[in-house]
């Protein structure tokens, strides 16, 4: 099964447990940059790396000696066409936590990333997007980044853009959200796979068959 990006968002409040993953998920996704090279940035351990271990495997294995556990978050990976995705269904995306305190997560000159991260110990959700030049701008879901990008354009006819204060009265604000908010990490997702044409399989990623690291949680 394939369908673009929607599927992360349609399950953004799944909490039905699989061998992979299917809630609650985070996205990064980065080009410009060779895969494994970002996946090290990002602190993934050269051996289990170069293993290319199925998540549903990795799970079963121990966590390394002398290691907290406590601190490891598990992260699938891959690659279609120019990107490098990192799926995590933790509290939110490593790439999105760790930018300002870990400098090898820092973009560099010509790498794109664009991550979708839940943020549930900090809310609200948020995209972050580098366009290769190294200026990371940001969008709470349901917001553009006001840079009159692609980005913007894709998350506007997606419908992923919601009335805000000053454009809307303050009730009228809070009863879209109630309305239709449930919806918003759909369309958001649904706007990323359109804006970057990427589709990741649904069934290998929620049966673990796909790639798998420890990423060590900054």
């Amino acid at each position: 099964m394939t369908n673009g990006l929607t599927w992360i968002g349609a399950h953004a409040h799944t909490a039905t447990p699989v061998p992979g993953m299917r809630g609650g998920i985070s996205l990064t996704l980065a080009r410009g940059i060779d895969p494994d090279e970002f996946l090290i940035n990002l602190g993934a351990d050269l051996d289990q790396l170069a293993a290319r271990t199925p998540l549903a495997e990795l799970r079963s294995q121990p966590t390394p000696p002398g290691h907290d556990p406590t601190r490891y978050a598990y992260a699938m990976y891959g690659s279609e066409g120019e990107w490098t995705y990192v799926l995590e269904n933790d509290h939110a995306a490593t790439w999105a936590t760790g930018f300002r305190r870990v400098p090898s997560m820092r973009p560099g000159p010509g790498e794109d990333i664009l991550c979708a991260s839940r943020n549930l110990y900090s809310p609200p959700a948020a995209i972050l997007h580098v366009e290769g030049d190294e200026v990371i701008r940001r969008a709470e879901f349901g917001t553009t980044t006001g840079h009159e990008s692609a980005l913007d354009a894709a998350l506007t006819a997606a419908g992923a853009v919601f009335p805000s204060i000053p454009d809307a009265t303050a009730d009228e604000v809070t009863a879209y959200y109630e309305q239709h908010g449930a919806r918003l990490p759909t369309l958001v997702f649904t706007a990323l796979g359109a804006y970057t044409g990427l589709s990741i399989d649904q069934d290998a990623a929620q049966a673990g068959n796909l790639p798998a690291v420890h990423l060590l949680t900054p």
